[in-house]
């Protein structure tokens, strides 16, 4: 895994998961990677995997059975779906729009690429 220094490890783990769960690799009340796996994995502390599973089970996105392992919560999906949303309108949909001003970019023009994107991504899922 290729980590951006502008932004703590556990929280790119975390992003990770939440990758997961949304591309539905990984399903809600499904078994998941243990901290080990996922450390060796992405190849980082321990204690940095552990950090990125509180943080997710402190979200109610994962739990654990006690000796059995993590398992993505049965509303799992729809938790992350609403955390990555409000992240995205409240941090990222700003940016854009600034950089769109600055730029002098259409928001038809941005539509545009977007459709665009949409379908090119759809094609290549066939």
């Amino acid at each position: 895994m290729d980590f951006d220094n502008g932004k703590p490890i556990y929280l790119q783990i975390v992003d990770f998961f939440y990758e997961n769960i949304l591309v539905r690799r990984w399903q809600e009340e499904e078994r998941i990677p243990s901290v080990r796996e996922v450390a060796v994995m992405v190849e980082v502390n321990p204690n940095t995997a552990i950090r990125a599973f509180n943080h997710l089970q402190e979200r109610e996105v994962i739990y654990n059975k006690r000796g059995i392992g993590y398992f993505v919560s049965k509303s799992g999906y729809d938790r992350v779906l609403d955390i990555k949303k409000e992240e995205f309108m409240g941090v990222t949909l700003p940016d854009v729009f600034k950089e769109m001003m600055l730029l002098d970019v259409e928001f038809e023009e941005v539509k545009n690429s977007y459709d665009q994107y949409v379908k090119q991504t759809k094609d290549e899922e066939k």
